[in-house]
């Protein structure tokens, strides 16, 4: 099974930058999911053929509501879906929940990132279109979540029984390898590629 795929620009590239990069991974595979700030949304969304999610949104409702990101804000300007609760903007499961509610209503995919094992299996409940295991401590390091905490993908595998990715440190195809070996359906990348001049060489080496 050919792994799911997605690259979290976080704010490592912006406007112009933003756009080549995503650009250059379009050539690598369309199919990957693209994380990027509010302010790229619309560039990317419309220059690439990607599947650009928002790298975060508000459950405030339309009106007065000065310097949220509303779900229809984000959509409208061309993503399809969202990134929820990464461990570098947690909000609580109450707000998680209203906030999946919201996207749904509009027609938004969700994908919400756990830290552990407790939060994937509360975020289970909340049936996201893609759940994704990254523990903190190994976000933008490269000490891959495969290696350094291969029984907790088996534990999410054994214990959530659905598709979950998994994210943090991922810098080779052996950790893609040791990911999928595990139960996992996919990975979650984002310095790796995001903060290298040559992306299209860094996605052969982590996916060849």
């Amino acid at each position: 099974m050919k792994p799911i795929i997605v690259v979290n620009f976080k704010t490592y590239v912006e406007g112009k930058s933003a756009v080549e990069l995503a650009k250059k991974i379009e050539k690598f595979d369309k199919k990957i999911i693209v994380g990027v700030s509010a302010a790229d949304i619309f560039a990317v969304s419309s220059k690439t053929k990607l599947m650009v999610f928002a790298q975060h949104v508000d459950c405030e409702e339309r009106g007065k509501a000065t310097g949220f990101i509303l779900p229809e804000a984000v959509k409208a300007n061309g993503a399809i879906g969202v990134f929820l609760n990464h461990s570098e903007h947690k909000i609580n499961f109450e707000e998680l929940k209203k906030t999946v509610k919201r996207c749904r209503e509009i027609g938004l995919k969700v994908l919400i990132f756990a830290s552990n094992l407790r939060e994937a299996k509360d975020e289970k409940k909340l049936n996201p279109d893609y759940l994704v295991y990254e523990p903190p401590e190994f976000v933008g390091t490269k000490i891959s979540v495969s290696k350094a905490k291969p029984e907790v993908i088996k534990k999410i595998r054994k214990e959530i029984g659905r598709e979950f990715l998994v994210g943090a440190g991922i810098h080779s195809a052996k950790d893609v390898q040791i990911a999928m070996e595990l139960g996992a359906s996919g990975i979650a990348v984002s310095s790796a590629i995001a903060t290298t001049k040559n992306p299209d060489k860094a996605l052969n080496k982590i996916m060849n």
